[in-house]
Formats: C-alpha cells, sequence, structure tokens
C-alpha cells in the first residue's frame, strides 16, 4: 500500500530521527536522490548540461543547492537563482560555490531560463500555504514559457502538501522527487496535475512513521489480496447476492450497466428490481428479475440502488425501501437526490454514497466549484455528515470514512468520463459488498478494478466496453498472486 502522510507528521518524524542522526546526514541523503533523478534526465550529455536551481529559503532551498552542487561536481553548469539571497541555506551555498556552481539574482532568471535544459524548483517547501509570491511566480511562469522540464524538491512550490489544494500560481512539474514519504497533495487533484511523475526517495523516515497513514492507495498486490475467491463449499448464495434497483423506463441502459458491473464483480447472483427487467434479462439472462417492491425480491446481502432511477413517487418508495434493509447499501446518481439524510444517518448497516462533484455539493449545500477545488476537504465532509463511507468520483477517486481512513484511487483515467461508467461502478461496489468485504475495501477495491479497466477497455472506452474488460483485470490480478 503507498502511504501518505501530512506535514505535522512528517515535520514529528524528521525530528525524531535528526536526534539520532549526524548534522546534515537527511539533507545529504536528500540532496544525493535528487541530484541523481535529476542526473537521470540529463543523460547522456551531463557534462555542461546548463541547471538553474530556483532556490528559496530554508531546507527546501538547501536541498535544492547541495543537489546541484552534485552536478555541479560531475560537469553540469549549475547557477542558483537566489530567491530571497539574505535567506539562502548558507551550507548549500557554500557547497554549491565550493563545487564550480554560480549563483545570480531573479534579474538575471530569463535568460538562464531560456537556455537551460533542467530547472530545479527549490522555492517553498512542504510548509508553503497559498499560492507563490509575486516574484517566485514569474519565476515559475517563465519556466514554463521556456518549455524548460522542471524538477520539484518534495513538492511543487505553491501547492498545498496536505490537501492537494492549489489556490494561486503553483510550479508545474514533469518531475517531483519527494523525501520520506509521499504527502497527501502528490496523489490529489488539483495538485496531482502539477506534480508530474513523483519519485519517492528513501530517507531512513519509515520507522518513525505511525502505523496508520493520513492517505492510503491501494496497489495491485493489495487489491488482489482482498478480491473474493470462492471456496469448495461455495454456491452462489455463499458467494454473495446482490440486489440492483436502477434504471427506468426513460433509462434501461442504467439497469444494464448496473447489473453488468455486478455480474463482473464476483456476485453469486444479481437480483434486479424494476421496470428495464426485458432489458436487463437481454443481456444478462442470469440475472433474476422482479418488479418489486425490493423488500420482497428475496435475500440479498448488499443492495444498489439510484443509477437512472428518475424522480417519481415510485423511485422515492424503492429508496427508502432500500435504506430500510438491514444489509450494506450503495446509493448513486439519482438515489443520491431522493435520500433521506436522516435515514441514512440513522442506518446501523454499512451505506456507501459515490457522488460526483456535482452530485457532492448538492449533498452538502455547497458549490461545484468548492468541491473540485477541495476534494480531500469534501469527501471527509461528506463521510461525516452522512455518516458514511464516500466515494467522491473525479479526476483523482477519494474514498472515505467518516472519522477514519481515507484512500485515493491510483488507477483512474479520464476516459471514464463517459455515459453509464458510474453505474457500472456502483454495480461492482455493491457486488463486492455482498460478497463480505468491509465498505472502505470495497469502494476502494471496486474504484481500482474500475479504473484498470477503463485503462485497458480500447480508447475510447463506453461503459459497456469499461465492464467487459472488469473480468481481464481481475483474471491477471488473481493470477498474479496466489489464493490466501
Amino acid at each position: 500500500m503507498r502511504t501518505a502522510y501530512r506535514v505535522e507528521t512528517v515535520r514529528a518524524a524528521e525530528a525524531a530521527l535528526l536526534a539520532r542522526l549526524p548534522e546534515g546526514t537527511l539533507m545529504s541523503r536528500a540532496a544525493a536522490g535528487l541530484a541523481a533523478a535529476c542526473a537521470g534526465l540529463l543523460k547522456p550529455g551531463l557534462s555542461g548540461a546548463r541547471v538553474v536551481v530556483l532556490a528559496g529559503g530554508g531546507d527546501n532551498g538547501g536541498d535544492a543547492l547541495y543537489a546541484g552542487a552534485r552536478l555541479a561536481r560531475r560537469g553540469a553548469a549549475v547557477t542558483a537563482v537566489l530567491v530571497t539571497p539574505e535567506r539562502a541555506h548558507p551550507g548549500g551555498l557554500a557547497a554549491l560555490r565550493a563545487a564550480g556552481g554560480r549563483t545570480a539574482t531573479a534579474d538575471a532568471a530569463d535568460a538562464l531560463l531560456a537556455r537551460a535544459r533542467l530547472v530545479v524548483d527549490g522555492i517553498t517547501g512542504i510548509g508553503g500555504r497559498g499560492g507563490l509570491r509575486p516574484a517566485a511566480a514569474a519565476l515559475a511562469r517563465a519556466a514554463q514559457e521556456h518549455g524548460v522540464p522542471v524538477v520539484a524538491v518534495d513538492l511543487p512550490s505553491g501547492v498545498d502538501a496536505d490537501t492537494g489544494e492549489v489556490r494561486g500560481a503553483a510550479v508545474r512539474a514533469a518531475l517531483t522527487v519527494t523525501f520520506g514519504t509521499h504527502k497527501p497533495g502528490l496523489l490529489i487533484d488539483p495538485a496531482r496535475e502539477y506534480a508530474g511523475e513523483v519519485r519517492l526517495v528513501d530517507i531512513g523516515l519509515g520507522p518513525e512513521l505511525p502505523p496508520e497513514p493520513d492517505l492510503a492507495a491501494l496497489t495491485d498486490a493489495d487489491v488482489a489480496a482482498l478480491l473474493p475467491r470462492p471456496a469448495a463449499e461455495s454456491d452462489k448464495y455463499r458467494r454473495g447476492v446482490v440486489g440492483v434497483v436502477s434504471g427506468s423506463a426513460r433509462y434501461p441502459g442504467a439497469a444494464v450497466l448496473t447489473v453488468g458491473g455486478a455480474l463482473r464483480g464476483g456476485a453469486g447472483a444479481v437480483r434486479y428490481v424494476g421496470p428495464a427487467g426485458m432489458a436487463v434479462l437481454g443481456r444478462h439472462p442470469e440475472s433474476l428479475v422482479s418488479e418489486g417492491p425490493p423488500h420482497k425480491a428475496g435475500r440479498v446481502q448488499a443492495w444498489v440502488v439510484g443509477p437512472g432511477l428518475g424522480d417519481t413517487p415510485e423511485a422515492r418508495a424503492a429508496v427508502a425501501d432500500v435504506l430500510a434493509a438491514e444489509v450494506p447499501v450503495l446509493v448513486d446518481a439519482d438515489g443520491l437526490r431522493l435520500l433521506d439524510a436522516d435515514r441514512v444517518r440513522d442506518r446501523s448497516a454499512p451505506t456507501v454514497l459515490t457522488p460526483h462533484a456535482g452530485e457532492a455539493a448538492a449533498l452538502l449545500g455547497t458549490g461545484r466549484d468548492r468541491v473540485e477545488a477541495a476534494r480531500l476537504a469534501a469527501v471527509t465532509e461528506l463521510a461525516e455528515q452522512y455518516g458514511a463511507t464516500a466515494l467522491l468520483k473525479g479526476s483523482t477517486t477519494l474514498i472515505a470514512e467518516p472519522g477514519g481512513a481515507v484512500r485515493v484511487n491510483p488507477t483512474g483515467t479520464p476516459w471514464l468520463a463517459t455515459a453509464g461508467s458510474g453505474d457500472v461502478l456502483s454495480g461492482l461496489i455493491g457486488a463486492l459488498l455482498a460478497a463480505g468485504l468491509p465498505p472502505l475495501d470495497a469502494a476502494s477495491t471496486g474504484a481500482y478494478l474500475h479504473g484498470a479497466a477503463g485503462r485497458l477497455a480500447a480508447a475510447p472506452p463506453t461503459a459497456s466496453s469499461v465492464a467487459e474488460a472488469l473480468p481481464t483485470v481481475w483474471g491477471r490480478l488473481l493470477a498474479a498472486t496466489p489464493p490466501r
């Protein structure tokens, strides 16, 4: 599992480690990793390569200057533009000059950037808040205008390390070299877009970090370990039966796609309830179809409700019926508009809400722009306010439990922004809930599989082709990991 920690936690871990190490050890480790990453981008012609280091004050600027010194010793022509000369790291500055590097003021930056092959962004560190100040913003803008690849030190300057928010001007990096652990902002949009490729350098921080991260992302191995596998004594009921309440006379396709996602999510059986039964049977004859109400459809281990329901008295009654069940329930799409918040909070069984940004904004009583600008705050607020596991779909899908863990999905792709894709995801997560996965695991595993299928499906994918790619993704993950 890839983990990320907030700045406060990282600072505490660094302090504990620094107390046991000789002075300068951590900065030396960071600078060595940073210099190696830069040298890799400059191959094969490191000798004479023009490198511009944008050095702010503090340790971040120090890391950049020490890395510049290492590059200069290997033959690169390194010039450090001192953003705040009076605050430049003295040790790093001395090392750079001793290695043959030079310094300049911001006035000379444009000419230097025009000839540079690489820029090292050491303007601000992980403690920075808000956008860049005007002088630093001008430097970031000039680097981008000249098209020079930028390597960010620990985090692109101007983005928020803890939240992924970008509240003003910020550096856009081709590569971010981060130290000790990932920071949440490197994994969450909009900041993730500014980070480019992210490379983690081990500086020995791991043993000092707490076991529970502030943010986590599953890996292939994590997902493979979570996937339900039938045992010798399994039958379709033991494998999990998921009930699906979706679709309408106007939107029968939503029912077909939700059921398709559930069938490809490992469910032993899928019970469909609603007016689109003929369309569902036409595509998925293995489905068990009834017209309702949901509580009369037969035993299920989880319900999925909402996609394509519309807004009718019958739809509202169906949502209320499902929320009254004592099994896990996933609510999506139209179901989110029709749910009763108090009923959700009062449920004893788990609830999973899967809104996109617009739906999340409506649930929170705010604007879509606010949700998209502060995705981490929005998903945690949703989980707390509704007492449910919240999955916020979008450029980076986030999953949060009330008062608990937060995960980010690493497999997402913009190709999944296609009609019906969310219906497939809902059915998929519902099947994982029915198989017995806890809500956080079911939602994050479903998002992972869904994203991987979106990448595998032939471009441009449709919701149907994403669903059809799920068995291939599932099979590859199981094949790579032995049974538990």
